[in-house]
Protein backbone atom coordinates (compact mmCIF):
# COMPACT_ATOMS: atom_id res chain seq x y z
CA UNK A 1 0.00 0.00 0.00
CA UNK A 2 1.47 3.66 -0.79
CA UNK A 3 0.62 6.63 -1.07
CA UNK A 4 -1.07 9.27 1.10
CA UNK A 5 -4.43 7.65 2.49
CA UNK A 6 -7.41 9.78 3.99
CA UNK A 7 -8.69 8.61 7.35
CA UNK A 8 -12.63 6.79 7.18
CA UNK A 9 -13.74 7.99 10.55
CA UNK A 10 -14.30 11.37 12.12
CA UNK A 11 -13.04 10.92 15.76
CA UNK A 12 -14.25 13.56 18.13
CA UNK A 13 -11.53 16.45 18.68
CA UNK A 14 -10.36 18.12 22.56
CA UNK A 15 -8.22 20.71 23.08
CA UNK A 16 -4.52 19.98 23.76
CA UNK A 17 -3.97 21.83 26.92
CA UNK A 18 -3.58 25.81 26.23
CA UNK A 19 -2.04 25.17 23.22
CA UNK A 20 -4.20 26.09 19.60
CA UNK A 21 -4.68 22.39 18.22
CA UNK A 22 -7.01 19.69 19.15
CA UNK A 23 -6.43 16.09 19.28
CA UNK A 24 -8.47 13.06 18.71
CA UNK A 25 -9.91 12.00 22.07
CA UNK A 26 -8.49 8.15 21.01
CA UNK A 27 -4.94 8.38 20.62
CA UNK A 28 -3.59 4.88 19.51
CA UNK A 29 -0.93 3.32 21.57
CA UNK A 30 1.92 1.54 19.90
CA UNK A 31 4.24 0.00 22.55
CA UNK A 32 3.18 -3.66 21.72
CA UNK A 33 4.81 -2.80 18.49
CA UNK A 34 7.87 -4.71 17.61
CA UNK A 35 7.84 -7.53 20.08
CA UNK A 36 4.30 -8.59 21.43
CA UNK A 37 3.35 -8.49 17.69
CA UNK A 38 5.30 -8.44 14.48
CA UNK A 39 6.28 -5.52 12.18
CA UNK A 40 2.70 -7.10 9.42
CA UNK A 41 0.34 -7.08 12.61
CA UNK A 42 1.44 -3.93 13.49
CA UNK A 43 1.18 -2.37 10.34
CA UNK A 44 -2.51 -3.65 9.80
CA UNK A 45 -3.32 -2.35 13.43
CA UNK A 46 -1.38 0.99 12.31
CA UNK A 47 -4.40 0.50 8.85
CA UNK A 48 -7.14 -0.22 10.90
CA UNK A 49 -6.58 2.37 13.46
CA UNK A 50 -6.21 5.19 10.72
CA UNK A 51 -9.11 4.23 9.26
CA UNK A 52 -11.14 4.82 12.45
CA UNK A 53 -9.70 8.02 13.03
CA UNK A 54 -6.83 7.41 15.18
CA UNK A 55 -4.54 10.13 13.72
CA UNK A 56 -2.63 10.66 17.23
CA UNK A 57 0.16 8.02 17.81
CA UNK A 58 1.69 7.75 20.88
CA UNK A 59 5.21 5.67 21.50
CA UNK A 60 8.28 6.24 23.17
CA UNK A 61 12.24 5.47 22.48
CA UNK A 62 12.20 2.46 24.75
CA UNK A 63 9.94 1.02 23.02
CA UNK A 64 8.25 -2.20 22.93
CA UNK A 65 7.20 -2.65 26.28
CA UNK A 66 9.47 -5.69 28.08
CA UNK A 67 12.27 -5.50 26.02
CA UNK A 68 15.61 -5.03 26.67
CA UNK A 69 18.07 -2.75 24.96
CA UNK A 70 18.42 -4.88 22.31
CA UNK A 71 14.83 -4.23 21.18
CA UNK A 72 14.74 -0.58 22.25
CA UNK A 73 13.94 1.62 19.09
CA UNK A 74 12.21 -0.80 17.07
CA UNK A 75 8.60 0.26 17.43
CA UNK A 76 9.65 4.07 16.62
CA UNK A 77 11.11 2.37 13.57
CA UNK A 78 8.50 0.32 12.71
CA UNK A 79 6.06 3.33 13.02
CA UNK A 80 8.77 5.59 10.81
CA UNK A 81 8.39 3.04 8.02
CA UNK A 82 4.82 2.69 8.05
CA UNK A 83 4.05 6.78 7.85
CA UNK A 84 6.89 6.25 5.00
CA UNK A 85 5.11 3.56 3.10
CA UNK A 86 1.78 5.57 3.43
CA UNK A 87 2.79 9.27 2.89
CA UNK A 88 0.51 10.43 5.88
CA UNK A 89 3.00 12.22 8.40
CA UNK A 90 1.39 15.38 7.38
CA UNK A 91 -1.81 14.28 8.72
CA UNK A 92 -0.07 12.19 11.95
CA UNK A 93 -0.21 13.49 15.09
CA UNK A 94 3.11 12.20 16.43
CA UNK A 95 4.03 12.13 20.12
CA UNK A 96 7.05 10.28 21.20
CA UNK A 97 8.87 10.54 25.02
CA UNK A 98 12.50 10.10 26.04
CA UNK A 99 13.87 9.39 29.82
CA UNK A 100 14.37 5.27 29.69
CA UNK A 101 18.09 3.73 29.69
CA UNK A 102 18.72 3.54 25.76
CA UNK A 103 22.44 2.00 26.15
CA UNK A 104 24.79 0.94 28.63
CA UNK A 105 26.57 4.10 29.34
CA UNK A 106 26.10 6.11 32.84
CA UNK A 107 24.64 8.71 30.36
CA UNK A 108 22.31 6.90 28.07
CA UNK A 109 19.28 7.36 30.62
CA UNK A 110 17.94 10.50 32.14
CA UNK A 111 16.34 14.00 31.58
CA UNK A 112 19.50 15.66 31.45
CA UNK A 113 20.88 18.26 28.30
CA UNK A 114 23.37 15.75 27.79
CA UNK A 115 20.96 12.66 27.12
CA UNK A 116 17.90 14.58 25.92
CA UNK A 117 19.49 16.15 23.21
CA UNK A 118 21.16 12.67 22.04
CA UNK A 119 17.74 11.38 22.16
CA UNK A 120 15.48 13.76 20.23
CA UNK A 121 18.11 12.96 17.56
CA UNK A 122 17.71 9.35 17.51
CA UNK A 123 13.79 10.02 17.83
CA UNK A 124 14.03 11.89 14.51
CA UNK A 125 16.07 9.27 12.89
CA UNK A 126 14.14 6.21 13.76
CA UNK A 127 11.28 8.15 12.71
CA UNK A 128 11.80 9.24 9.75
CA UNK A 129 10.89 13.16 10.15
CA UNK A 130 11.98 16.44 10.67
CA UNK A 131 10.12 17.20 13.49
CA UNK A 132 8.10 15.36 16.34
CA UNK A 133 4.74 16.90 17.43
CA UNK A 134 4.93 16.31 20.82
CA UNK A 135 7.86 15.40 22.92
CA UNK A 136 7.34 14.24 26.49
CA UNK A 137 9.73 13.14 29.44
CA UNK A 138 8.76 9.54 30.09
CA UNK A 139 9.07 9.90 33.74
CA UNK A 140 11.07 11.78 36.88
CA UNK A 141 14.73 11.89 37.59
CA UNK A 142 15.02 12.79 40.44
CA UNK A 143 19.04 13.36 39.69
CA UNK A 144 18.22 16.43 36.94
CA UNK A 145 17.56 19.82 38.14
CA UNK A 146 13.67 20.64 36.42
CA UNK A 147 15.36 23.97 35.30
CA UNK A 148 17.92 21.92 33.25
CA UNK A 149 15.10 19.75 31.56
CA UNK A 150 13.23 22.47 30.35
CA UNK A 151 16.13 24.90 29.22
CA UNK A 152 17.07 21.38 26.82
CA UNK A 153 13.45 21.28 25.84
CA UNK A 154 12.96 24.73 24.93
CA UNK A 155 15.66 24.36 23.07
CA UNK A 156 14.47 21.95 20.87
CA UNK A 157 11.00 23.89 20.11
CA UNK A 158 13.12 27.16 19.58
CA UNK A 159 15.35 24.58 16.83
CA UNK A 160 12.06 23.31 15.38
CA UNK A 161 12.82 19.53 16.31
CA UNK A 162 10.02 19.68 18.32
CA UNK A 163 6.85 21.54 18.06
CA UNK A 164 5.11 20.98 21.73
CA UNK A 165 6.47 19.33 25.15
CA UNK A 166 4.76 17.46 27.72
CA UNK A 167 5.46 14.89 30.85
CA UNK A 168 4.41 11.65 31.81
CA UNK A 169 3.93 9.91 34.97
CA UNK A 170 4.41 12.97 36.98
CA UNK A 171 2.94 13.67 40.28
CA UNK A 172 0.46 17.36 41.03
CA UNK A 173 3.23 18.65 42.85
CA UNK A 174 6.16 18.25 40.15
CA UNK A 175 4.12 19.41 37.42
CA UNK A 176 3.36 22.29 39.12
CA UNK A 177 6.73 22.42 39.83
CA UNK A 178 7.69 22.48 36.24
CA UNK A 179 5.12 24.84 35.36
CA UNK A 180 5.93 27.50 37.97
CA UNK A 181 9.42 27.28 36.75
CA UNK A 182 8.36 27.87 33.49
CA UNK A 183 6.76 30.67 33.98
CA UNK A 184 9.17 32.58 35.88
CA UNK A 185 11.95 31.89 33.45
CA UNK A 186 10.08 32.42 30.34
CA UNK A 187 10.29 28.77 28.58
CA UNK A 188 8.22 26.54 26.87
CA UNK A 189 5.99 24.56 29.36
CA UNK A 190 4.19 21.26 29.80
CA UNK A 191 1.24 21.24 27.57
CA UNK A 192 0.02 18.02 28.40
CA UNK A 193 0.48 15.24 30.94
CA UNK A 194 0.26 11.66 30.52
CA UNK A 195 -0.71 9.52 33.61
CA UNK A 196 -2.30 6.08 34.46
CA UNK A 197 -5.86 6.20 34.77
CA UNK A 198 -8.76 3.73 34.65
CA UNK A 199 -11.58 2.65 36.73
CA UNK A 200 -8.72 0.57 39.00
CA UNK A 201 -6.55 3.62 39.69
CA UNK A 202 -7.92 6.42 40.10
CA UNK A 203 -4.85 8.47 42.27
CA UNK A 204 -4.92 11.38 39.79
CA UNK A 205 -8.31 12.64 40.43
CA UNK A 206 -7.34 13.85 44.21
CA UNK A 207 -4.97 16.64 42.94
CA UNK A 208 -3.63 16.23 39.70
CA UNK A 209 -6.98 16.13 37.11
CA UNK A 210 -8.14 19.48 39.22
CA UNK A 211 -4.44 21.26 38.77
CA UNK A 212 -4.46 20.75 35.26
CA UNK A 213 -8.63 21.51 34.99
CA UNK A 214 -7.35 24.77 36.53
CA UNK A 215 -3.89 25.24 34.40
CA UNK A 216 -5.13 24.26 31.33
CA UNK A 217 -3.00 21.53 30.82
CA UNK A 218 -4.16 18.29 28.63
CA UNK A 219 -4.64 15.01 30.85
CA UNK A 220 -3.99 12.37 27.87
CA UNK A 221 -4.42 9.03 29.70
CA UNK A 222 -2.90 5.44 29.56
CA UNK A 223 -4.29 2.07 30.42
CA UNK A 224 -7.75 2.94 30.25
CA UNK A 225 -8.20 -0.59 30.17
CA UNK A 226 -6.49 -1.76 32.50
CA UNK A 227 -3.57 -3.36 30.17
CA UNK A 228 -6.57 -5.81 29.14
CA UNK A 229 -7.79 -6.82 32.32
CA UNK A 230 -10.91 -4.11 32.25
CA UNK A 231 -11.78 -5.79 28.62
CA UNK A 232 -13.56 -8.99 30.79
CA UNK A 233 -11.50 -11.07 29.24
CA UNK A 234 -9.14 -12.09 32.62
CA UNK A 235 -11.18 -14.32 35.49
CA UNK A 236 -10.86 -13.70 39.28
CA UNK A 237 -8.51 -17.28 40.37
CA UNK A 238 -6.98 -17.50 36.77
CA UNK A 239 -3.41 -17.29 35.67
CA UNK A 240 -1.95 -14.35 33.35
CA UNK A 241 -2.48 -15.33 29.42
CA UNK A 242 1.07 -16.19 28.12
CA UNK A 243 2.47 -13.46 25.60
CA UNK A 244 0.84 -10.62 26.96
CA UNK A 245 2.45 -7.65 29.37
CA UNK A 246 1.82 -9.52 32.85
CA UNK A 247 3.83 -12.40 31.33
CA UNK A 248 6.23 -10.49 28.84
CA UNK A 249 9.89 -9.80 29.71
CA UNK A 250 10.65 -6.78 32.26
CA UNK A 251 6.71 -5.68 32.25
CA UNK A 252 5.50 -8.72 33.57
CA UNK A 253 6.46 -7.83 37.41
CA UNK A 254 4.99 -3.79 36.88
CA UNK A 255 1.35 -5.40 35.21
CA UNK A 256 0.75 -7.97 37.82
CA UNK A 257 1.78 -5.92 40.45
CA UNK A 258 -0.53 -3.19 39.27
CA UNK A 259 -3.58 -5.24 38.45
CA UNK A 260 -3.44 -9.00 38.82
CA UNK A 261 -4.53 -8.92 42.34
CA UNK A 262 -7.93 -11.12 43.26
CA UNK A 263 -9.88 -8.36 44.38
CA UNK A 264 -9.46 -6.20 41.37
CA UNK A 265 -10.44 -9.14 39.40
CA UNK A 266 -13.52 -10.41 41.20
CA UNK A 267 -15.04 -6.41 40.98
CA UNK A 268 -14.33 -6.53 37.61
CA UNK A 269 -15.96 -9.82 37.30
CA UNK A 270 -18.92 -8.19 38.85
CA UNK A 271 -19.10 -5.15 36.49
CA UNK A 272 -18.62 -7.09 33.65
CA UNK A 273 -22.03 -8.99 34.57
CA UNK A 274 -24.11 -5.71 34.75
CA UNK A 275 -22.21 -4.68 31.47
CA UNK A 276 -23.26 -7.25 29.52
CA UNK A 277 -26.63 -7.63 30.58
CA UNK A 278 -27.12 -4.10 28.96
CA UNK A 279 -25.40 -5.74 26.02
CA UNK A 280 -22.40 -3.98 25.91
CA UNK A 281 -18.27 -4.58 25.94
CA UNK A 282 -16.74 -4.29 29.20
CA UNK A 283 -13.71 -2.88 27.12
CA UNK A 284 -16.02 0.31 25.36
CA UNK A 285 -17.52 0.80 28.53
CA UNK A 286 -14.08 1.39 30.26
CA UNK A 287 -13.30 3.70 27.37
CA UNK A 288 -16.13 6.08 27.89
CA UNK A 289 -16.25 6.10 31.84
CA UNK A 290 -12.33 7.39 31.39
CA UNK A 291 -13.81 9.83 28.45
CA UNK A 292 -16.27 11.21 30.47
CA UNK A 293 -13.90 11.98 33.71
CA UNK A 294 -12.66 15.62 34.55
CA UNK A 295 -10.31 17.06 32.51
CA UNK A 296 -9.47 14.18 30.25
CA UNK A 297 -8.17 15.33 26.44
CA UNK A 298 -7.75 11.44 24.82
CA UNK A 299 -7.27 8.04 26.55
CA UNK A 300 -4.49 6.33 24.81
CA UNK A 301 -5.73 2.24 23.46
CA UNK A 302 -3.29 -0.32 22.02
CA UNK A 303 -3.62 -3.53 20.78
CA UNK A 304 -1.68 -6.40 19.86
CA UNK A 305 -4.26 -7.81 17.28
CA UNK A 306 -6.55 -6.07 14.75
CA UNK A 307 -10.04 -7.12 16.24
CA UNK A 308 -9.14 -5.85 19.83
CA UNK A 309 -9.62 -1.95 18.40
CA UNK A 310 -13.58 -2.43 17.58
CA UNK A 311 -14.90 -2.58 20.97
CA UNK A 312 -12.21 0.29 22.94
CA UNK A 313 -12.73 2.51 19.49
CA UNK A 314 -16.89 2.07 20.28
CA UNK A 315 -15.69 3.57 23.66
CA UNK A 316 -15.43 6.90 22.37
CA UNK A 317 -18.87 7.37 21.09
CA UNK A 318 -20.15 5.51 24.28
CA UNK A 319 -22.93 7.46 26.46
CA UNK A 320 -22.94 5.68 30.17
CA UNK A 321 -26.44 5.80 31.52
CA UNK A 322 -26.52 6.63 35.25
CA UNK A 323 -26.81 3.42 37.12
CA UNK A 324 -23.69 2.14 34.90
CA UNK A 325 -21.68 4.99 35.37
CA UNK A 326 -22.54 4.49 39.35
CA UNK A 327 -21.48 0.61 39.00
CA UNK A 328 -18.18 1.88 37.61
CA UNK A 329 -17.54 4.22 39.79
CA UNK A 330 -17.92 1.45 42.77
CA UNK A 331 -15.54 -0.58 41.52
CA UNK A 332 -12.35 1.67 43.28
CA UNK A 333 -13.87 2.14 46.35
CA UNK A 334 -14.25 -1.51 46.88
CA UNK A 335 -10.54 -1.84 46.45
CA UNK A 336 -8.13 -1.47 49.23
CA UNK A 337 -6.05 1.54 49.24
CA UNK A 338 -1.93 0.79 48.75
CA UNK A 339 0.84 3.23 48.85
CA UNK A 340 1.87 5.32 45.99
CA UNK A 341 5.38 4.80 43.98
CA UNK A 342 6.90 7.97 43.22
CA UNK A 343 8.65 7.68 39.68
CA UNK A 344 6.96 5.41 37.13
CA UNK A 345 3.29 4.84 38.26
Amino acid sequence: MSGARRYAVSMKLRPLGATGIRVPSLCLGTMTFGLQCDEPTSNDILDAAWEKGLTFLDTADVYPLGGGLETVGATEEIIGRWMAGRGNRDQVFLATKCRGRMGEGHNDQGLSRFHIQRAVDASLRRLGTDVIDLYQVHFLDQHTPIDETLRALDDLVRDGKVRYIGCSNFPAWQLMRALGVSERVGLERFQCVQPRYNMLYREIETELLPLCDEEKVGVIVYNPIAGGVLSGKYKAGSAPEEGTRFTLGRSAEMYQERYWKEEQLRAVDELSAAVEARGLHMASVAVAWTLAQQAITSAIIGASRVDQLDATVAGASLELDAELTELCDAVWWKLPRRPVVLGYR
